[in-house]
């Protein structure tokens, strides 16, 4: 198989790949990004037809270039996020090569680096960045077994209310997905049971501002590090059909039986924990506490803001919350599908890296390894808590090709060309 060499591979075109390329181009830094599908495949064929961007355009977006087709307070369809991704790294020119998959990537015995095999040949580099993002393999709870009923999917399966067998549909998860994905469904006339979790719930926007917007002044984009107990709280927000705040009792108001989060299967019988009135008042005080956030820095900063008081009011708790149902007879109920929005987890078996810690996760910090000359990026919280967004990405890749562009420095330091210089003999 042919081998070629150069100075960094990146794993992954999608939104973090592009990022890392721009900043590795700026820094005249010989690189290849590798893709096994197209640039930006999982926006284009792992999300449902009817998916937007969560942020709207002025956002979610390069530092570079505007969306061309989109409104900045508008929210892109996937399909337009993946044909700007596209433009992006033509923009930039990009040297992706698509339909390549990495195999494998091991250090090199021999040399400092790192040899990468391919599905068209083998890479020797010496640097790689894994910007494959967190969206690798799709997580089912093995809750209910094979045959319970018609249809079981993740929501990276889900495509339109169309695909699924007639009859009620059970969503379980209560993220952007879970939530957008039941509002479709029963829109299209099905019966639909949403599992509910914990979750946070900030308002789409609140006095004339977008939610993306109040997480940049009041500073939340730059945490750190996530609350105590919060790394994985899905965050209920939706841009569909033009944005709007997600509100359960209005889901249930619409015809959404609620019920708390899926906890066993026995005989035909799903169970649910006892749990959603917990879930949706956790959900509630996060709400509301994001409300008074924002007005104490409106207050603070004198901005001259429309208030919205009624944003301050909750209406009362539907009876699928307070007299909630704990158990389901699939057949019985006429549940024929379950779509299970319940997350990803990485992969990284194709690299050969001391580069994880016990539990197998990435052992980084702000991208850089614990493996020299291994990074990470696109992943949540790498360095804040927007590094999973597409603006966020792109200040991270910044900050990984800096260090690169450091570490390469140090590699072509050779003190014998300097005049005077003494060699290893000892002589000058």
């Amino acid at each position: 198989m042919p081998s070629e060499e150069t100075e960094v591979v990146v794993v992954g075109a999608g939104q973090a790949g592009v990022a890392m390329s721009e900043h590795l181009g700026a820094q005249g830094i010989p690189h290849l990004v590798l893709e096994r599908e197209r640039i930006a495949e999982r926006w284009r064929s792992e999300r449902w037809d009817s998916l937007v961007a969560n942020g709207p355009a002025w956002h979610d977006r390069f530092p570079g270039m505007e969306f061309p087709d989109v409104a900045p307070d508008a929210f892109a369809s996937k399909d337009q996020v993946a044909e700007y991704l596209v433009a992006y790294a033509e923009k930039i020119d990009a040297p992706v090569r698509c339909g390549v998959e990495v195999t494998s990537v091991r250090k090199r015995a021999d040399r400092p680096g790192f040899r990468v095999e391919t599905s068209e040949g083998t890479v020797d580099a010496r640097f790689v960045v894994a910007a494959t993002g967190p969206f690798q393999r799709p997580v089912i709870p093995p809750i209910v077994p094979d045959g319970a009923v018609p249809v079981q999917i993740h929501s990276s399966g889900y495509r339109n209310p169309e695909q699924l067998p007639e009859g009620g549909v059970l969503v379980v998860g209560a993220g952007s997905s879970g939530v957008q994905i039941a509002d479709e469904l029963r829109r299209s006339g099905r019966r639909v049971l949403l599992s509910v979790g914990p979750h946070d719930r900030p308002p789409r926007s609140y006095r004339g501002r977008d939610f993306c917007w109040w997480l940049g002044v009041l500073g939340i984009w730059d945490a750190q590090t996530p609350p105590q107990g919060a790394e994985h709280v899905t965050i209920a927000v939706s841009g569909a059909r033009g944005g709007h705040t997600v509100d359960f009792r209005e889901l249930a108001g619409s015809g959404i039986e609620l019920v708390g989060l899926t906890a066993s299967y026995d005989e035909g019988v799903l169970r649910f924990a006892p749990d959603l009135a917990a879930n949706i008042a956790l959900g509630d005080g996060k709400y509301l506490e994001f409300l008074r956030a924002a007005d104490a820095y409106i207050e603070r900063n004198g901005l001259d803001l429309p208030e919205e008081p009624a944003a301050h009011v909750l209406g009362a708790d539907p009876e699928c919350v307070t007299s909630p149902r704990l158990e389901l007879d699939l057949a019985g109920a006429g549940v024929t599908s379950i779509v299970w929005a319940t997350g990803f987890a990485t992969d990284y078996s194709w690299l050969d890296a001391d580069a994880f810690d016990e539990q197998g996760r990435p052992d980084q910090r702000r991208g850089i390894s614990s493996e020299p000359g291994v990074y990470f990026l696109g992943l949540p919280w790498l360095s804040r808590r927007g590094s999973s967004f597409i603006w966020g990405v792109w200040h991270d890749a910044r900050y990984v090709a800096d260090h690169i562009a450091i570490q390469r420095g140090y590699f072509a330091y050779d003190p014998t060309d300097r005049p005077g210089a003494v060699t290893a003999t000892g002589k000058h």
